[in-house]
């Protein structure tokens, strides 16, 4: 989320941000509070109950963008947001997708299925996890003595990277 938000300051971009959060004590909140970004905190009930969208529609986005973010989006909020919620993934999508599949345990069978390359996938969320139309793909090449945590670095340098230059993309559009 910093790296999103500092990316819009370095090009004057006047885009605003709210941090929405389905977990009180999670590090992007005190972040987004020095960043001086409203917060939002719900509940996964919250999500399931409306309140979520009751705020979505309040706010009217333009682009919402998942970063970190692992509860399945329920189908009304993917319906009324069509193409306008944007997720990252740890994978080069199709493969290693779907639930539980997240961090580590996405570089761990990657690494076991002793696979020559891996990456990152931006796509388009659905009602199902990880199979919304895939945006853009990024992939590093894997040494032979690739650990899970090394592995883990060189995907978050392709997000850092990429992920703020996708979304600004997308922004424009919008």
């Amino acid at each position: 989320m910093e790296n999103i938000v500092t990316y819009f300051q370095s090009i004057n971009s006047n885009t605003s941000f709210k941090v929405y959060s389905n977990k009180s004590n999670c590090g992007a909140i005190p972040r987004a509070k020095n960043l001086r970004l409203p917060v939002f905190t719900f509940t996964k009930d919250d999500l399931r109950g409306g309140r979520v969208e009751s705020e979505l529609i309040a706010d009217n986005p333009t682009l919402i963008v998942l970063a970190g973010f692992l509860l399945k989006m329920p189908a009304d909020i993917t319906k009324r947001y069509a193409n306008k919620i944007v997720n990252i993934h740890p994978s080069l999508l199709p493969r290693y997708g779907g639930k539980g599949m997240y961090g580590k345990h996405v570089h761990e069978a990657v690494i076991a299925n002793e696979e020559k390359e891996s990456g990152i996938t931006i796509h388009y969320v659905n009602e199902n996890y990880d199979e919304g139309n895939i945006i853009a793909q990024f992939s590093c090449m894997l040494d032979e003595a690739e650990t899970a945590e090394s592995l883990t670095q060189k995907i978050h340098q392709l997000e850092k990277e990429h992920f703020p230059k996708i979304i600004h993309q997308l922004s424009l559009k919008s």
